[in-house]
């Protein structure tokens, strides 16, 4: 344990019951959305890394970018 770590616990312990536990909880759910956003972070790694190849293909090959087709329909219209 850090000796941060340490000194947050000491003065929680000087709380009530109800303030330990409400503290407690927050961090509790801090800890439990870090590890949701890790995870899905992780899992999306193949799938952005996918996107970004075909970005960078088409931006070489010249193609032009969804919005700029939406926009050209717009003008011809």
């Amino acid at each position: 344990m850090t000796e941060l770590l340490d000194r947050t616990i000491t003065k929680l312990k000087t709380l009530s019951v109800e303030q330990q536990d409400a503290i407690a909880m927050i961090i509790l759910e801090e800890l439990e959305d870090e590890i949701q956003w890790n995870n899905s972070f992780e899992s999306s790694q193949d799938l952005l890394a996918k996107l970004a190849k075909e970005a960078i293909s088409e931006y070489n090959a010249g193609k032009p970018q969804e919005d700029e087709r939406s926009r050209s329909q717009l003008t011809t219209d």
